[in-house]
């Protein structure tokens, strides 16, 4: 299934769906794929005149494919903000633990542009990113990369800074949403990896991914502008900091994860 067919599953399960093969990166279900599925959950809680300003996931335990069960609590429903509590269960365990703030816009007189999207050598003069099978997750097959700065995972390399393009591979004809955001910001290894010398196990502990600017009408099979670097690492914990950008520089999504090493 593409990752459009699946939104539509999602949105007509009712909080009962299903998390498809073929989408594992080691034990686990690809992080952006199941952060999308609660999404969706406490989207459709609210108002689509609301925007997802802030998603903060905190993933419990590997989710696995299979049956799953979504809940939603409502925290509060102001005049401009809500903020709602979502969990992803299998069986009578909660896997994936979640809080969105969803908000209007307001007139204000503080604006500050984002930090403007690199320079970087068009796709086509990019490295891509290979899928081996067994060292690299089996969800990348899903998307195109183009590395344009930093180096290949398990290359031992001191560069702390990861970044090119990335996109849908489906060919989608539809515009991104936050879904598609989600994943495509969370689809590249973490910029850890390629300072280790030899495939060692990674995994998110905690992500928090933000949104300021209403979406522009930009396809899911665009090319999207990716960069994070690594803030700080050590005591086998690294905190991440991305950014993706559209296919004009504009900042779409900044995203923060507190990664665990075990190499």
């Amino acid at each position: 299934m593409t990752f459009d067919q699946l939104l539509q599953d999602w949105r007509s399960g009712q909080g009962t769906s299903c998390v498809p093969e073929g989408w594992t990166q080691g034990r686990a279900t690809f992080g952006g794929l199941v952060a999308a599925m609660l999404y969706e959950q406490m989207a459709a809680e609210i108002s689509a005149a609301n925007s997802l300003r802030s998603l903060t996931t905190s993933f419990v335990r590997p989710v696995a494919a299979g049956a799953i069960e979504t809940r939603v609590e409502m925290l509060r429903a102001g005049r401009s903000v809500t903020q709602i509590n979502g969990y992803l269960d299998q069986g009578d365990t909660v896997m994936l633990a979640g809080m969105a703030s969803f908000g209007n816009g307001r007139e204000s007189t503080v604006r500050v542009k984002g930090p403007t999207a690199p320079k970087y050598p068009a796709p086509e003069e990019c490295l891509a990113l290979p899928y081996i099978e067994g060292v690299v997750p089996e969800f990348t097959q899903k998307f195109d990369y183009r590395i344009a700065r930093g180096q290949l995972p398990f290359s031992g390399s001191t560069e702390k800074i990861l970044g090119g393009w990335v996109r849908f591979k489906d060919g989608s004809k539809s515009n991104a949403g936050i879904s598609h955001l989600l994943a495509l910001i969370d689809a590249w290894p973490p910029a850890t990896l390629p300072m280790l010398k030899a495939p060692a196990p990674a995994s998110s502990l905690t992500w928090t991914a933000e949104f300021m600017e209403p979406l522009a009408k930009h396809k899911a099979s665009d090319w999207w502008q990716y960069q994070a670097a690594v803030e700080q690492a050590e005591n086998g914990y690294a905190v991440i900091q991305s950014r993706l950008w559209d296919t004009h520089g504009h900042l779409a999504a900044l995203s923060q994860q507190m990664v665990t090493l075990f190499g």
